[in-house]
């Protein structure tokens, strides 16, 4: 099964972020029924990991790296970080686009989170993409479907982007079920408090 690990905004967070992305041309264009591919509200998330196809059988030791991941964190000083919403941007070009939100705040403890759950899965031989940890929210995979102009004009306007504060007090195993409808299905939460 396809499976991440992540932390989740609270929804005083996402409805602000929502409420942003629907006055951005963006937002516009997709109600006007442009698809501009938006992110389905309750798929927003910050990875901390991406692990890719996990067998069914790896499964429970994935939940047990990211419990003692999290164990970890918390018993060496970690704390719940306290973070928002803020500022945003685009990674690829033309139909690769993808608009993002970035983090504000203790970001440093997220990524140091992230570090700790990234070495239980590495110890406990979990594969998960190795990539350096870059927090942010995926909302949409415009692609070439709105023209360059409006994506400027909108990268211009989340620069000014900050949403309400809220602090992580979960970190999650999530499977993702792909498809026309994408789901994400919370099989771990593992506690920060």
């Amino acid at each position: 099964m396809r499976l991440f690990v992540a932390v989740y905004p609270t929804e005083e967070a996402l409805e602000h972020l929502a409420a942003a992305v629907s006055r951005l041309r963006l937002g516009a264009a997709a109600a006007s029924g442009v698809n501009v591919r938006l992110t389905a509200r309750p798929l927003w998330h910050v990875t901390l990991a991406f692990l890719g196809e996990v067998a069914d059988e790896r499964v429970r030791v994935a939940e047990e790296a990211v419990r003692e991941g999290v164990r970890s964190w918390l018993a060496g000083g970690g704390r719940p970080p306290a973070l928002r919403l803020a500022g945003g941007g685009r990674f690829g070009r033309r139909r690769f686009t993808v608009m993002w939100v970035g983090l504000q705040g203790e970001v440093d403890q997220l990524r140091s989170l992230g570090d700790a759950v990234r070495a239980h899965l590495r110890r406990s031989r979990v594969d998960y993409d190795r990539k350096p940890l870059r927090p942010h929210l995926t909302f949409a995979r415009p692609g070439d479907r709105l023209p360059e102009a409006d994506l400027t004009a909108d990268l211009a306007t989340l620069a000014g982007y900050e949403g309400p504060g809220w602090t992580v007090d979960q970190v999650y195993l999530v499977r993702s079920h792909l498809g026309p409808t994408p789901v994400h299905e919370r099989l771990v939460g593992v506690s920060l408090r």
